[in-house]
């Protein structure tokens, strides 16, 4: 049984969906959703989480996960979640990081349809031109995210 709850981030809404004990599922919202039984437990850790991110303090996501998805898109973003936080790479990395640099376009398409964003980092994922390229909470979004990871990363260098 799936369980939500709406968590206000500064780019905006987002509908957290658990099951059992933990996330399946995140996607930016235009309004908050009804409130199901979620175990307090599981969504004071979420909460905690995000906030301390988006206030630049949690550089890496320890959140209980079960992502939904084909071997193949839980693979990548298996590799996802390598991408240090403040880091970028570009679909053709991330494609020979799987060992086929013939594989960007089912590296990209995986990762379009990455259903933890934020928390498997889709966002740290550009173009081989290093210019901003899909996705799906949309490129403000995305841009936001890179810069406020640039801001507060734990060490110094280029992002893009």
């Amino acid at each position: 049984m799936s369980q939500s709850f709406t968590y206000p981030s500064p780019i905006g809404l987002i509908q957290i969906d658990c099951n059992s004990q933990a996330v399946s599922r995140i996607h930016f919202v235009e309004h908050e959703c009804e409130k199901t039984d979620i175990e307090p437990e599981l969504e004071d850790l979420i909460v905690r989480q995000l906030d301390d991110y988006f206030r630049g303090r949690l550089f890496h996501f320890n959140l209980p996960i079960s992502p939904e998805g084909t071997d193949f898109q839980k693979k990548v973003w298996k590799e996802l979640k390598t991408i240090s936080y403040g880091q970028s790479v570009s679909y053709l990395e991330l494609a020979l990081r799987l060992g086929d640099k013939n594989l960007v376009r089912a590296v990209g398409n995986a990762n379009s349809k990455n259903p933890l964003p934020i928390i498997v980092p889709c966002h740290r994922v550009i173009g081989s031109n290093k210019k901003l390229v899909g996705y799906a909470g949309g490129l403000w979004r995305k841009k936001w995210l890179l810069r406020h990871e640039l801001e507060f990363r734990p060490y110094s260098n280029e992002l893009f």
